[in-house]
């Protein structure tokens, strides 16, 4: 069997008993990048040389009888909005085409530290806004299950190059369901964590309340071993929680008897497809076999999340995006007579896609004279509000199971026209994210081929529960053994 059909665990395994060499496990999956990527396009740059330089090192490291790190020759595929030294890091915009970082993001860190091998920066929405990979400024990523459809965003190139198995896992960033939402589309798991449970430093900014990097991977195993690498606190990110981390690998073993499981209605409202809502009711049926107990709750501010997010984080990406002025760094775009004003509105009028800029122009004006407190206070208030609701339905239950979303992949450029309907396959992420909140997608069935995800949300800082819960519903089916035929 060839190494890309593996799981990140069992390849570190594989090269810490010495049946294989980080060489040979480097080589065979850029050998399955180099196969496939013509086809998906999840990669903005593949760093081939040096993957192959690192597995060296590690290989003679590993000769000498040093330990390598748990993740030590496991590749791996990194969204391309957090900063790798040495290696561009664009944001799938032309603003950044040719940016450089000269330091790595907190994860990149501890993901060398620990002994991963990075084979290159995928693509995303530009600046992570988005939900169909469409709105990158160099070209849209293809679903591995059908070439003809979106893999989802804005993590799209993180979850699609894990499903065409050209990496083991990846990281994603998630700030409404940018993990969550692709890896249902492409049938893998994808983690949200707690907020501030995985620092930010180094990555590249969209909204900063919502922001969180967090795992893409094949199996609630290979998500939680990912968890270990990249938790923990990080005194450069001010949002970052001092607090011990716990072996995430040790809270899959156990039964999920007694564990309560909330149904909140509002998830399953008007506009969720119904072979999507039998396949999360089925998946729901089956924690009730495995001993979990099921409850009703009611979150009625959560209808209320979406219109809150599309006020907050836009008002953030408009303060968060002002230092591309053509100054400092990024694209510059000016004419002979052009003053500083004029320069900054031609760099930044060639620089942002439609989308981004869309949203800025929101941001700004619900940020401003008159409107700040009508729009921006407001949500914020509201926000509030979904976090409540979050809190007294965790009163009555342990995580909560829903749809991750609404519908299966949709095909390219089916949404592109109506921006309305791009921003509702978020509707069932987006609260979690408001909330601060962890929660996965694991697969639980397919419609017409695709696949469909089941989303778990846990209480703050309870991912063991989580992944608990999603492990045991994964081993007992078979959803994770079926892979796209490309």
């Amino acid at each position: 069997m060839s190494l890309t059909h593996f799981s990140a665990a069992q390849i570190a395994q594989k090269i810490k008993s010495k049946q294989v060499s980080c060489r040979e496990v480097t080589d065979e999956f850029l050998a399955r990048i180099e196969a496939v990527e013509p086809k998906v396009q999840a990669f903005v740059t593949v760093t081939a040389d040096e993957a192959r330089r690192r597995a060296d090192a590690l290989d003679a490291r590993l000769a000498s009888g040093e330990d390598i790190g748990p993740l030590g020759g496991v590749p791996i595929g990194l969204k391309d909005n957090m900063c790798t030294k040495g290696v561009k890091t664009t944001c799938s915009s032309k603003m950044l085409e040719n940016f450089v970082s000269p330091y790595d993001a907190h994860v990149v860190e501890r993901l060398l530290s620990d002994g991963a091998i990075s084979l290159g920066k995928t693509n995303l929405d530009e600046f992570a806004m988005g939900s169909s990979t469409e709105n990158s400024a160099f070209f849209p990523t293809k679903n591995p299950w059908d070439l003809g459809r979106v893999p989802g965003g804005s993590s799209g190139g993180a979850t699609a190059c894990v499903a065409a198995r050209e990496v083991p896992f990846s990281l994603g960033s998630d700030t409404g369901g940018s993990i969550r939402q692709p890896a249902a589309f492409c049938g893998v798991v994808g983690l949200k964590p707690t907020y501030g449970l995985v620092s930010r430093y180094g990555l590249v900014a969209f909204a900063s309340s919502l922001d969180q990097i967090g795992p893409v991977a094949h199996s609630v195993e290979d998500a939680a071993l990912l968890l270990n690498t990249v938790a923990g606190h990080d005194k450069r990110d001010s949002t970052s929680i001092n607090r011990a981390v716990p072996n995430y690998l040790d809270a899959l073993n156990g039964d999920i008897s007694g564990l309560r499981v909330g149904i909140p209605k509002e998830f399953f409202a008007q506009g969720i497809d119904c072979d999507v809502e039998k396949a999360v009711y089925a998946a729901i049926a089956k924690l009730e076999k495995l001993g979990a107990q099921t409850v009703e709750v009611s979150m009625p501010t959560t209808d209320y999340a979406l219109a809150c997010y599309y006020i907050i984080a836009p008002s953030e990406a408009s303060s968060n995006l002002a230092r591309y002025d053509g100054v400092k760094y990024g694209l510059r775009v000016t004419q002979p007579g052009d003053d500083v004003i004029q320069m900054a509105a031609r760099s930044r009028a060639a620089g942002f896609g439609h989308e981004v800029q869309h949203r800025i122009l929101i941001g700004t004006h619900a940020l401003s004279s008159g409107f700040y407190d009508a729009y921006y206070a407001k949500a914020q208030k509201v926000r509030t509000l979904i976090i409540r609701d979050f809190n007294a339905a965790f009163e009555k239950c342990d995580i909560l199971a829903t749809p991750t979303t609404p519908s299966v992949a949709f095909k390219l450029g089916d949404k592109s026209g109506d921006p309305l309907a791009m921003k509702l396959a978020d509707v069932c992420t987006i609260p979690v994210n408001m909330a601060g909140l962890p929660a996965l997608s694991v697969p639980c069935g397919f419609s017409g081929g695709l696949p469909i995800g089941l989303q778990l949300i846990g209480k703050l800082l309870d991912e063991p529960t989580l992944l608990k819960a999603a492990h045991a519903y994964e081993r007992a089916t078979d959803w994770k053994s079926q892979t796209p035929s490309l």
